[in-house]
């Protein structure tokens, strides 16, 4: 789990709880992660003769927070015993790629001290161990890593004065524990070379007044080789560490306020995350269209494997939110990626890494002796009905003829065809939480919502004879869901139909994504009294936490005696419950899940997966673009209601 995520579209960098680099992704949001895993960029103090590191020391208190109008963090990090108190302000640049810290160090006692300030690298470059180089340049100054295409300088500054103390060693090999022990009588050995795993260390010597503060400013380049490392260092030198900081933080503030939103009867907290939510899914996005479900590198999810991949579902949600918001740039880069990734059949496959290529999967192609297509149909439909979203939004006649063709209609035709004959159902793929093989009303829905969506672009672009085709289809998936799904038993409608051996199984574990899809997708409208009989049902079953599960009985990150509540799950209930308003009061239940999603983010705004149920801590991977796409999601169709129901002339200004 971290606690912040920066980032400019090809250099991300995540903090943890104790305001130490831990994830460090380049050229690609995502790909390579050179400093993943146990590694971790120490930080330490040297001071009245010991020295004492954030990541060991627990008497160190330490608040990772971040600006609620720029993506840039907000750290403190205080030592009671050592009278020491430091704070960071940390940005990637949002030009370059560059990391740039800068560290004030207080002295809190009434008398002069000299203390150190220990900066540490561990690096795995290109996420794969040995062979790397760590030196000290003494042309630029610097410590540099490098192996093959990748470099990365660390360089820094005590005022004006540069580092005065480094060295570099061997770490996790040879019986050694790092560089970083190198520090701790004080004294750094000035070794300038090493290869194999190595890490490096450099130093700052500042002498405090009494109750005064000394600054570091600290930065690290990446590049694709020493050179063009070399002149972005040389580049921090001519522009300053402060202007890079001031015209960083100047970007987001101008970027997450172009739209004036008016947050009527929501709190300042709600406001604040929404704002976080939109930078954080931004983050997520890669320069070349890929938008990552997580960049948190050490929560694992099956088999040793990370959240670091393009899911078409969880970006397609990403997307749609920085559309709705104002900024279609990144939706229309994910579809040119979605354009090149496609298969010739008009499908998505599971995942894929941010470069394009093919992401690790746990689906079969085979089951049971048949021949089968290892997919989340879902994906494709959520790729589709985005794609309507962002033409609705900006009105470019011109970007959805040109992906009409190749991607729009090519899956749009994969959906027609691949359907069941006797039912007009969707063939079994894997359903939205990617566990259960079958025909999952969740998928099937959105095959309606996309084919729905579909006809409308056809219609739009003079395909009168597609559009009738996509909308017989659409209405016979519809009639098929309501004929198969539908179930008193099950409190409503089924989570999934199943075949073993020929025989029909009907899975009715309530589940919101059953509810949600008919009415997100538009098979029910809200206030069908079968669809609102349905929600009240499941969300009277999956209730935890102040929250809901996923689905009845989910074992995924269960610690408790219950499974844990989602964000995404509680969010999808508050945009049911706002569709449904008539009128303001109707509003204040989903007031009151915006609110209590502010009130279980990290101090930083970091939302993670899910709750634990018993402790209420954020649980899995953090954090989470899916669900910082659902609040955001979810905040403008509140702000969406408002104006429908006469409360506020333009809550929502954005396009």
């Amino acid at each position: 789990m971290r606690s912040l995520i920066l980032g400019n579209g090809s250099l991300l960098v995540t903090l943890d709880d104790r305001g130490e680099v831990r994830d460090l992704y380049f050229p690609h949001v995502g790909l390579e992660n050179h400093a993943g895993g146990a590694m971790r960029h120490r930080i330490g103090i040297y001071a009245d003769g010991s020295c004492s590191w954030l990541s060991e020391d627990t008497r160190w208190r330490v608040r990772v927070g971040s600006a609620e109008d720029s993506l840039e963090s907000r750290i403190t990090a205080e030592h009671e015993a050592l009278g020491l108190r430091l704070s960071f302000t940390d940005v990637v640049y949002n030009e370059r790629p560059i990391l740039v810290r800068k560290i004030e160090i207080r002295n809190l006692r009434d008398e002069p001290r000299t203390v150190k300030l220990f900066l540490g690298h561990e690096f795995e470059i290109s996420h794969s161990p040995g062979g790397d180089t760590a030196y000290f340049d003494p042309a630029s100054h610097s410590l540099i890593h490098y192996k093959g295409a990748r470099a990365f300088l660390a360089n820094g500054r005590a005022g004006e004065t540069p580092f005065d103390e480094y060295a570099v060693g061997l770490f996790g090999i040879a019986g050694k524990d790092g560089t970083f022990r190198d520090a701790e009588d004080g004294v750094l050995s000035k070794n300038a070379v090493e290869h194999g795993s190595v890490d490096s260390v450099m130093g700052f010597t500042l002498a405090l007044a009494p109750d005064s503060s000394g600054t570091v400013h600290y930065w690290l380049t990446a590049a694709e080789g020493i050179p063009e490392a070399t002149a972005l260092n040389a580049y921090v030198l001519a522009k300053s560490p402060t202007h890079l900081l001031t015209t960083t933080s100047d970007y987001w503030k101008a970027w997450v306020h172009r739209y004036d939103w008016d947050f009527h009867g929501l709190s300042p907290a709600v406001a604040a995350l929404f704002r976080r939510s939109l930078m954080f899914v931004r983050a997520h996005a890669d320069d070349d269209g890929g938008i990552i479900a997580s960049a948190d590198a050490e929560t694992l999810q099956y088999n040793e494997d990370t959240y670091a991949y393009v899911w078409p579902r969880d970006a397609s949600f990403a997307a749609r939110a920085l559309l709705r918001a104002g900024d279609p740039n990144v939706a229309e880069r994910f579809f040119a990626f979605c354009e090149k990734v496609i298969s010739d059949e008009g499908y998505f496959m599971h995942k894929y890494l941010p470069d394009r290529s093919l992401g690790s999967s746990w689906h079969p192609w085979i089951r049971d002796g048949e021949l089968q297509l290892p997919i989340q149909e879902d994906e494709t439909a959520l790729v589709v009905w985005t794609i309507t979203e962002q033409y609705r939004h900006s009105k470019d006649l011109e970007f959805i003829e040109k992906l009409y063709n190749p991607l729009i209609a090519k899956a749009a035709d994969f959906m027609v065809r691949y359907r069941d004959a006797a039912t007009g159902l969707p063939h079994a793929s894997y359903d939205l939480w990617e566990e259960k093989h079958g025909i999952s009303t969740f998928t099937s829905a959105a095959v309606f919502g996309a084919l729905t969506a579909t006809a409308e672009i056809a219609r739009v672009l003079g395909k009168e004879d597609r559009a009738q085709e996509y909308e017989r289809a659409a209405r016979e998936i519809r009639e098929a869901i309501l004929a198969h799904f539908a179930s008193e038993e099950a409190g409503g409608f089924v989570k999934l139909i199943e075949t073993f051996e020929e025989k029909t199984v009907y899975d009715r574990t309530p589940d919101i994504s059953s509810v949600y899809g008919l009415f997100a997708f538009g098979v029910l409208a809200p206030d069908d009294p079968r669809l609102v009989d349905a929600f009240t049902a499941t969300t009277q079953r999956l209730t935890a936490a102040g929250g809901l599960m996923r689905y009845e009985g989910d074992q995924y990150f269960r610690s408790g005696g219950r499974g844990n509540p989602w964000f995404i799950a509680t969010l999808w209930h508050a945009q049911f419950l706002i569709a449904r308003a008539k009128e303001d009061a109707d509003l204040e239940p989903a007031r009151a899940i915006l609110a209590w999603v502010a009130a279980h983010a990290q101090d930083s705004g970091v939302l993670s997966e899910q709750l634990d149920f018993d402790t209420r801590t954020q649980r899995s991977v953090a954090p989470l673009a899916w669900s910082h796409a659902a609040f955001v999601n979810t905040t403008l169709d509140y702000l969406d209601a408002l104006e429908r129901l006469g409360i506020c002339d333009d809550c929502n200004p954005a396009p």
